[in-house]
C-alpha cells in the first residue's frame, strides 16, 4: 500500500511539473508599474467587424475616383483618378489598403492581446495584418512599413488626464483590467509607407500620422463593442484631418478567426448616378 501511494504521488508530482509551465504562463501576473498592469480597460479577445455604414466603400471596391467623404486635395484627388486595378494586381500592391491608414475600416477581425507587458499585439484575418503597440517610447522604429511604428499609451478621456503610460506610480494597478472603464487607449502611428485609405486607390503618403482611439463600451443583449475612432493627417494628400471610426463586436471565442491573403475586389461599374 505504502509503495503504491508513493507511486501515485510521483505520478501526480510528474503531472504537475508537466502542466506547471503552461499554468504559470496562463495566470502570470504583469509585471509591477507595466501597461499592461496600468490597462484601465480589457482590450483581449477576437472582434468582429460590424459595418452599419458605409457600405459602399467599406464591403466593396469602389469606382475609380470616388473619393466622397474623404477631405482630398488637389494632388490626392489626381492621384486617386489615376489609380488603377489591374497595375497594382500586377505590380503587386494588393495589400496597400491594408495598412495602418485604412486597416480599420475593413470588414475584418481583430484578434487582440498581450506580447508582452508593454507591448499590445492586434491581428488582423483579413490580409493577415500585424500591429505592435508600443507602451514603451524607447523601442526604435525600424524601417517603414505598412503598419509603421505605433507609440500607445492609456489616457483619460473623460478626466482630460492620462490614465497611465506603464504603470500607476509605483502601485502596478490591478492584476486584471476591468472590461470597462473610464480610460481609453490612445495610439499615434507614424513610419509608414504610402498607402490607401480606401481599396479604391485614394492615397495617403508615408508622412501620414495616424492618431486612433480605442474604447470598449457595453452592448445590447450583453454584447461587448470596441469603438476605434481614427484620424489621419496627411498634408501631401489631405486638404484637412480624415476622420472616420469604426466598430467591432466581441466573439466568445476565435472559432470564426479566418486569416486570409490582401484581396481586393475589382472596383464597381459606375453608374449613372455615380457622374457627378
Amino acid at each position: 500500500m505504502a509503495s503504491r501511494a508513493i507511486g501515485w504521488r510521483a505520478i501526480a508530482v510528474l503531472l504537475m511539473a508537466l502542466a506547471g509551465p503552461a499554468a504559470a504562463q496562463q495566470g502570470v501576473a504583469p509585471a509591477p508599474g507595466s501597461a499592461r498592469a496600468a490597462a484601465p480597460l480589457d482590450l483581449a479577445g477576437v472582434w468582429v467587424s460590424v459595418v452599419t455604414e458605409d457600405w459602399r466603400w467599406r464591403m466593396t471596391t469602389p469606382p475609380r475616383g470616388d473619393v466622397l467623404g474623404i477631405p482630398v486635395n488637389a494632388e490626392g484627388q489626381k492621384v486617386a483618378e489615376t489609380w488603377d486595378y489591374a497595375r497594382d494586381m500586377a505590380a503587386g500592391n494588393q495589400c496597400k489598403a491594408f495598412g495602418a491608414g485604412g486597416i480599420m475600416r475593413m470588414p475584418t477581425r481583430l484578434r487582440i492581446g498581450w506580447q508582452d507587458d508593454n507591448t499590445l499585439k492586434v491581428e488582423t484575418d483579413a490580409g493577415q495584418q500585424t500591429r505592435l503597440f508600443h507602451f514603451d517610447r524607447a523601442v526604435p522604429a525600424g524601417p517603414r512599413s505598412l503598419q509603421g511604428h505605433s507609440v500607445a499609451e492609456w489616457v483619460d478621456v473623460y478626466g482630460g488626464g492620462r490614465a497611465g503610460r506603464g504603470g500607476r506610480g509605483g502601485g502596478g494597478g490591478p492584476a486584471e483590467p476591468p472590461a470597462y472603464g473610464t480610460g481609453s487607449l490612445r495610439v499615434v502611428t507614424a513610419n509608414l509607407r504610402d498607402g490607401y485609405l480606401r481599396k479604391n486607390g485614394v492615397p495617403y503618403s508615408q508622412n501620414a500620422v495616424v492618431t486612433e482611439y480605442y474604447d470598449r463600451v457595453p452592448g445590447p443583449d450583453n454584447a461587448q463593442w470596441l469603438i476605434v475612432k481614427t484620424t489621419v493627417n496627411d498634408p501631401t494628400y489631405l486638404a484637412q484631418p480624415y476622420l472616420s471610426s469604426a466598430h467591432f463586436m466581441r466573439e466568445p471565442d476565435a472559432s470564426k478567426w479566418r486569416p486570409s491573403a490582401c484581396e481586393v475586389d475589382p472596383p464597381l461599374v459606375p453608374t449613372k448616378s455615380d457622374v457627378r
